[in-house]
C-alpha cells in the first residue's frame, strides 16, 4: 500500500477508536469498560504511529545515486519494479471501512436482534440457596431468578413478588416475550443472553429496557429444570438503559 494511504487510514482508525472511546461512550455498546483504557492507548498509538510513518517519508530523488551513467542504466527496471510494487490492491480500500464506521456510523448496541438468535446462556449448579429477603418486590438478577425457580427444591420462590430489569425480546406470533439481558466476558463476540419469559404484560417496542414485577409462572415441578423460568407480569415500567447493560446484575441507572 502507498505511504499516503498508510498515513490516512493509521490516523482515521485512530481517531476512530479515540473517538469511540475517549470522547464518547460508544465502545460501551461492544466492550465491557475495563477494555476502555486499552482501545484509548490503541488510538493514540495508532495516531502516533502515523505522524511517524508522514515523518519519514523518503526526499525525492534521495535514492538515487549520484552516478549519471549508474542511473541511466538502472532508473528504467528500478521505475517498472516500483510500479508494480507500490500499486495498492483493490481489497485494501475496504480496511477504510471499519475506520470510517467509527467515525461516522457506528454499529448499534446488542439487543434483541441477538438475543433471539443467540443460545441462552447455561445456569451454573448450585446446591445449597441462601434465605430469601422479606422485601416485596423484591428485586432478583435474571439469573438469580431461573436458578431459584430450576434448583431450589425448598420452592421459596412460589408465591414471592419479584422484581427485575431487563430489554424487551419480543416472540412474534406470541402473546409472551422475553425479559433479556445480555452478557459479555470480554466484548461483543462472546455475547451470551439470559431470558425470562413473560406472561400477562403486552409487550413494548423491541429493545426497550423495562423493570417488571410479577410471580413466577407456574408450570412443571419447581425446583428442577422442568420449571419455566417465566414471570406472571403485574407491572411494568420502562426505565434508562442501566450503566451495566453488559451484565446480568442489578441495574444501577445511567450517569445524567
Amino acid at each position: 500500500m502507498r505511504r499516503p494511504l498508510q498515513v490516512t487510514l493509521l490516523v482515521l482508525s485512530g481517531l476512530g477508536l479515540l473517538h469511540a472511546s475517549l470522547f464518547t461512550d460508544l465502545c460501551l455498546r461492544y466492550v465491557k469498560p475495563s477494555m476502555r483504557p486499552m482501545l484509548v492507548a490503541s488510538g493514540f498509538l495508532l495516531v502516533l504511529l502515523a505522524i511517524a510513518e508522514a515523518w519519514s517519508r523518503p526526499k525525492p530523488g534521495a535514492a538515487h545515486g549520484h552516478g549519471h551513467d549508474h542511473d541511466d542504466l538502472t532508473e528504467p527496471a528500478d521505475e517498472h519494479a516500483g510500479h508494480n510494487h507500490s500499486k495498492v490492491p483493490r481489497v485494501a480500500w475496504l480496511l477504510f471501512l471499519p475506520a470510517l464506521s467509527l467515525l461516522f456510523y457506528a454499529p448499534p448496541a446488542l439487543g434483541a436482534y441477538t438475543a433471539s438468535r443467540a443460545a441462552p446462556k447455561a445456569v451454573a449448579q448450585q446446591d445449597s440457596f441462601d434465605p430469601l429477603p422479606a422485601t416485596s418486590p423484591l428485586p432478583m438478577t435474571l439469573t438469580d431468578f431461573t436458578t431459584r425457580v430450576q434448583q431450589d427444591r425448598k420452592g421459596t420462590i412460589k408465591g414471592r413478588t419479584v422484581q427485575m430489569t431487563g430489554f424487551v425480546t419480543p416472540d412474534e406470533g406470541s402473546t409472551s416475550w422475553d425479559l433479556t439481558r445480555i452478557m459479555i466476558s470480554c466484548c461483543a463476540a462472546d455475547a451470551q443472553s439470559i431470558k425470562v419469559r413473560v406472561y400477562g404484560i403486552p409487550a413494548l417496542a423491541a429493545n426497550t429496557w423495562v423493570t417488571i414485577t410479577g410471580t413466577w409462572h407456574a408450570g412443571g415441578t419447581l425446583g428442577t429444570s422442568s420449571a419455566p423460568a417465566a414471570l406472571d407480569g403485574v407491572t411494568v415500567e420502562k426505565v434508562a438503559k442501566p450503566v451495566n447493560a453488559y451484565q446480568d446484575a442489578l441495574p444501577f441507572p445511567a450517569s445524567r
